[in-house]
């Protein structure tokens, strides 16, 4: 039996107008019924989340939600903070650096919010995909041992594939690297992932990993699919997400993750 569900938001849970079809929220509400916990796992801030969460009625002290790709696992109701992993000033230095090598914007997410050297035009969407808004900041004022949630090298796809091809080798080995959508290259914590999010959360509830479910579409899901009981891909998914997942669903147009919960949840 599936005690724990863990959904991706952009791209899985929504839809491409960033809204929560009915069937969705009533699927949710069913496995909700059924004591099923339902947690939200995405690479926004939770700033970006409380809406959602609002609108899909988990936000008691019974609920949780992993944000920043799963460098935060906390308390929807209380805001306890389960589980942490952040960079510091030093990395950001560090990919800073990199970005004006090689060319590309970056931006990264302190205790201040969204920051950026420079405005553009992907800082402005990552501002207005949450709701929250971007501060233009000098990364010289930064402090070497501020902690850095994490750090994103943003621009045009084609631009974006051609940064990917040039990054040192090394990095892979110092961070956890993953694409969350076509223009949004995010460096983490090497600790940080949506499946170490999930595992940290199941161990605090006491879930087996055989009983969790984990659904997403993109390359930050890919991690958590592979740690899943039950794996699942959008039918919009990468071919690299698809390809690790036990089960492909339809797609976030289609009501994907409500397909999920009645097939392996509620009809049971």
């Amino acid at each position: 039996m599936y005690k724990l569900i863990a959904v991706d938001m952009d791209g899985t849970l929504l839809r491409e107008d960033k809204t929560v079809s009915e069937r969705t929220k009533q699927a949710i509400q069913m496995a909700h019924d059924q004591g099923v916990k339902v947690v939200l796992a995405s690479g926004r801030p939770i700033e970006g989340l409380n809406r959602y969460l609002e609108e899909l009625g988990l936000c008691t002290e019974e609920d949780y939600v992993l944000s920043y790709n799963g460098s935060i696992v906390q308390n929807v109701g209380t805001r306890e903070v389960i589980a942490k992993s952040a960079l510091k000033g030093t990395d950001l230095m560090k990919l800073y650096k990199l970005s004006k090598e090689l060319g590309v914007n970056i931006h990264a997410f302190s205790k201040d919010g969204c920051i950026t050297p420079k405005m553009n035009e992907y800082s402005q969407l990552e501002g207005r995909i949450n709701g929250i808004p971007v501060h233009e900041v000098d990364y010289d004022t930064i402090s070497e041992e501020e902690d850095i949630v994490k750090i994103m090298l943003i621009d045009p796809v084609e631009v974006l594939e051609e940064v990917i091809k040039k990054l040192p080798e090394i990095l892979y080995d110092e961070y956890t690297i993953v694409r969350s959508a076509p223009y949004f290259l995010e460096f983490l914590n090497k600790k940080s992932g949506k499946a170490v999010g999930v595992k940290a959360l199941s161990e605090h509830l006491g879930i087996k990993r055989e009983e969790v479910i984990c659904i997403g579409d993109a390359g930050n899901d890919l991690d958590m699919i592979e740690y899943a009981g039950l794996g699942v891909a959008m039918g919009n998914a990468f071919d690299e997400v698809k390809k690790v997942a036990d089960y492909i669903t339809d797609s976030n147009e289609e009501d994907g993750v409500a397909k999920v919960i009645e097939k392996f949840i509620a009809m049971k």
